[in-house]
């Protein structure tokens, strides 16, 4: 494999940005921070659209989400795997970033639910496109040692994005009520700006076999078969915890069933997204110091014992719970990829992250099932019960079967 220094997912990798990280990753965060502006923007304006201005049944949206996040999930696995066939991930990026840009005036133009629906497919193709081939572009340009760094500071700058992106919906909202298709027309100008920026990127060389000969394009199940077992013990772990990780949206939910209003629950999570923002980044880098599992299973820690806490806590508590929330996140998201990209080959690193991105994602989507369908028929203590369980489980299991000088 060549060195990681030596590679770069643009012309400039190779030389210095800031905090010792090649421009190229830079380049990649703020097409994220960017992308999130936009798609925030209109996350907590597309249901009021649906239902309001449309006249949806509240089934749709519940419908609309689990299918977009399913077709997101199977994406990521084949253009992951198609971008190390093809040798080149920046296509993908692009395409990826710009669909995604496309489906904002997309929903302008809806007049009934299924163009909703559509635009919110294409949104989310557009993710499951670009999310592994610019994974991939981030393991490739990081210098070794530093994919922790690499992956918190893009951590950061996405969920930087969002904050932003949540802040300007607000503000729009309030002062352009019930004009929800100027809104999405809005949106599309930073997403278009993130397309732009994709254009300053570039692919590394190919990799090259020992004689010099380009390697190999493996088919999917060749590509898997030969992964160090770090690889598939990382994917079985991650996985396990993803079940327990549920959709964010309980969490807003467990705060308006406590007692909170609209603004606060929003307030709530702009203050979970902020602790994620603010920790994404030296997370990575201690990660990077100390190790990616002791990380992992100390953010897992901190999920359960937050889950715990929505489960019994009170009013009050909800405000320190979602810091927390976003302290997990912080220890854990960009962590989790470093920790499994550091574990692959750069010649199978598309087909490796889009595997491990698919089956983590239906997981999480098999989880968030359960947990709404514990919700409906138990209570609303239940999800976060059993997201705790289950947590405490990975836990558990990454104690046993990570070899201790690793973790």
């Amino acid at each position: 494999m060549a060195d990681d220094v030596s590679r770069g997912a643009s012309a400039e990798a190779g030389k210095g940005g800031r905090l010792g990280l090649p421009r190229a990753i830079w380049t990649l965060g703020w097409v994220s921070f960017l992308t999130d502006v936009a798609s925030e923007m209109i996350y907590p304006v597309v249901p009021l659209f649906l239902t309001a201005a449309l006249g949806a049944p509240a089934v749709v949206l519940g419908a609309v989400e689990g299918v977009a996040e399913a077709v997101v999930s199977v994406m990521k696995g084949l253009s992951g795997w198609h971008s190390d066939r093809l040798g080149r991930r920046a296509p993908y990026v692009r395409a990826g970033y710009g669909l995604s840009a496309l489906s904002k005036p997309l929903l302008a133009l809806a007049f009934s639910w299924p163009v909703v629906f559509a635009a919110r497919l294409l949104d989310r193709a557009g993710k499951g496109l670009r999310t592994t081939a610019r994974d991939a572009m981030i393991a490739d340009a990081a210098p070794r040692g530093m994919a922790g760094r690499a992956y918190g500071l893009h951590r950061m700058l996405d969920t930087a994005g969002a904050i932003v992106g949540v802040l300007l919906a607000l503000g729009l909202l309030a002062l352009l009520p019930g004009r929800y298709r100027l809104i999405f027309l809005l949106a599309a100008l930073p997403g278009a700006a993130a397309v732009w920026l994709t254009f300053r990127l570039r692919d590394a060389a190919p990799e090259r076999a020992a004689d010099g000969t380009p390697a190999p394009r493996l088919p999917l199940r060749e590509a898997l078969r030969g992964l160090p077992r770090e690889y598939w013990r990382a994917l079985a772990l991650l996985g396990l915890f993803a079940f327990a990780n549920s959709t964010d949206a309980l969490l807003l939910l467990r705060a308006k069933s406590l007692g909170f209003s609209d603004v606060q629950a929003v307030a709530a999570y702009v203050l979970f997204n902020l602790t994620y923002a603010l920790s994404a980044y030296p997370a990575g880098v201690l990660s990077d110091r100390f190790g990616r599992w002791r990380m992992m299973l100390g953010g897992w820690t901190l999920y359960a014992l937050v889950y715990f806490g929505f489960a019994l806590a009170g009013p009050g508590w909800i405000w320190g719970l979602f810091p927390l929330y976003g302290l997990y996140m912080g220890c854990t998201e960009g962590v989790g990829k470093a920790l499994v990209a550091s574990t692959i080959p750069a010649e199978r690193r598309g087909a490796a992250l889009g595997f491990f991105l698919m089956v983590t994602g239906l997981a999480t989507l098999a989880g968030s099932l359960a947990a709404g369908l514990a919700w409906d028929v138990i209570g609303p203590r239940a999800p976060f019960i059993l997201g705790g369980t289950a947590a405490l489980l990975a836990v558990a299991a990454g104690l046993a079967l990570v070899p201790r000088g690793r973790s």
